[in-house]
């Protein structure tokens, strides 16, 4: 159960590292999708990659995932609300599909991230049973 518990976390960690790493390689694409509200330009889009692929590394490592989880998925509300709800208002119907799919994506990762937030301490190495 050990080995799968690590498959498990490892699995639902990589997207983070992923989609962090595109903050820092695509970043034109990122402020182009950012609402007008949103302070910062380039450096909150990089300071998003950069928390993300930190989110990645620490659940990965089994380390402070309570505090991690409970921050992805804030991270992925703001996401939500600033990024895919505006978008669904597009007059392009593939911005609008696109928008919607990203939304059901963030939700689902969103509560898959608060699951593991508060089932956290079960996932301590000696709480799993073989």
């Amino acid at each position: 159960m050990k080995k799968l518990a690590f498959i498990g976390r490892l699995l639902f960690a990589l997207p983070f590292g992923v989609m962090g790493l595109n903050h820092f390689l695509m970043t034109d694409v990122f402020i182009g999708m950012m609402s007008s509200f949103i302070p910062g330009g380039a450096f909150s889009v990089l300071l998003t990659g950069a928390l993300l692929i930190l989110g990645c590394i620490l659940i990965i490592l089994n380390k402070n995932l309570r505090i991690v989880c409970f921050g992805l998925a804030g991270l992925l509300f703001i996401f939500i609300l600033t990024i895919h709800i505006p978008g669904l208002f597009s007059l392009d119907l593939k911005v609008v599909q696109t928008h919607l799919i990203e939304l059901l994506k963030d939700t689902s990762l969103m509560g898959s991230a608060i699951l593991i937030a508060v089932f956290a301490d079960s996932f301590k190495t000696d709480s799993i049973k073989e």
